[in-house]
């Protein structure tokens, strides 16, 4: 089992999520984060004074997969993700020990 955490951005989710559904790929997490990579943030102009904005919006992404699926979607992710600018965002591919369902005890695979 892995654990695929992409950081996007914000309007890309909803085609990530149905990226994610074609390649039959269920449940995700979603939480809204601010950070930077290269592109250090910018600079916006607001009553006529410019301030930095260091942290931007993104979309954090989080699927747990079984082995044979962690290609498909990373796959996903990154073709619907991508717009070619600077901040796409990033994808990281983590083992999972363990996944339990709390609701029946499942293990493993199943509890996925």
């Amino acid at each position: 089992m892995k654990l695929i955490i992409a950081i996007i951005k914000p309007h890309m989710l909803d085609a990530v999520r149905e990226a994610l559904s074609d390649v039959d790929v269920r449940g995700l997490t979603v939480t809204e984060v601010k950070g930077f990579g290269r592109q250090k943030g910018h600079t916006e102009l607001y009553r006529g004074a410019e301030y930095v904005v260091d942290f931007l919006p993104k979309a954090r992404v989080e699927v747990a997969v079984a082995d044979d699926q962690v290609d498909a979607a990373v796959e996903a992710i990154s073709k619907t993700a991508a717009t070619g600018k600077i901040g796409d965002g990033k994808i990281f591919v983590t083992p999972i020990e363990q996944a339990i369902r709390i609701r029946t005890g499942e293990s493993g695979n199943e509890a996925l």
